[in-house]
């Protein structure tokens, strides 16, 4: 007798028929026991639940900060893969996307510096490490970077005080 000539024997298991007569082992409570919660139409049991043990979420401390939830993604390129482009021609997100040299965009284009570059390209991205700024400029390209720049505290005071200073000599002449 091989395997295959064996009977499947068992396969569906037969459902258990609770509360049909004490005779039948599952009268009566049904297999839940006598009263408490669990023994109540409705009842489920939290996920975190652990006996009456103070759960894992109360003790655990809530300290610290994530950034992950804000991190910026990027569609990545290396210069290497640039090469495969025409001279003088401009490169950005759309172009590489209709050639196929990245995978559909997970966000704005990163530039990185792997590879050789010997072409003259004009390279439009949200980012470029300095490595691939170097490669591109050296090859003759020109880097065009769409990012919005980004100013600290410190930046914006000063800009707001110097506003503040250009506007209010010119109120007081206006007096005069």
């Amino acid at each position: 007798m091989n395997l295959e000539q064996a009977k499947q024997s068992g396969k569906h298991k037969a459902r258990k028929r609770l509360g049909r007569g004490n005779a039948s082992g599952q009268g009566k409570t049904s297999g839940r026991g006598h009263k408490g919660a669990k023994s109540r139409s409705g009842y489920s049991r939290g996920a975190h639940f652990e006996g009456g043990n103070l759960p894992m979420y109360r003790r655990v401390r809530k300290k610290g900060f994530s950034n992950a939830p804000f991190k910026k993604h990027f569609t990545v390129v290396n210069v290497g893969v640039l090469e495969t482009l025409d001279a003088g021609s401009d490169v950005d997100l759309d172009l590489l996307l209709s050639k196929g040299l990245v995978a559909k965009g997970r966000g704005p284009l990163k530039v990185l510096g792997d590879g050789t570059l010997t072409r003259k390209l004009t390279v439009t991205a949200e980012a470029f490490t300095a490595q691939a700024r170097a490669k591109i400029d050296a090859a003759g390209g020109k880097t065009l970077c769409t990012a919005p720049v980004q100013k600290t505290k410190t930046q914006v005071a000063k800009d707001a005080a110097s506003a503040r200073a250009a506007s209010a000599p010119a109120s007081a002449e206006e007096e005069e």
